[in-house]
């Protein structure tokens, strides 16, 4: 089931993604820092690609596979998702 995207703010959706990585990573979301690379915490390809079909699924966004590595931080990935999705709203 898709989330409501209208509105998300870069903050939302830093801890949306901080949530969604911890859970991969067996973390707690607190001790995701948005701005360490999240190959420095082990993000392997698999749980990239995982994390890649979440945001599909839950914002209805089609993304590169490649997104994870593209944007590296959790605030640089939660930043190009705030920009998709506004552009999105824009375009329907």
């Amino acid at each position: 089931m898709a989330v409501p995207t209208t509105g998300r703010t870069a903050d939302e959706l830093t801890a949306w993604l901080s949530d969604r990585i911890a859970l991969y990573l067996k973390r707690r979301s607190e001790e995701i820092d948005p701005v360490v690379p999240l190959a420095e915490y082990g993000l392997d390809s698999v749980a990239a690609l995982s994390l890649c079909g979440d945001i599909e699924e839950d914002f209805d966004l089609v993304l590169e596979p490649t997104v994870a590595w593209d944007y590296p931080t959790v605030q640089a990935l939660a930043a190009h998702l705030a920009e998709s999705l506004a552009t999105e709203a824009a375009a329907s």
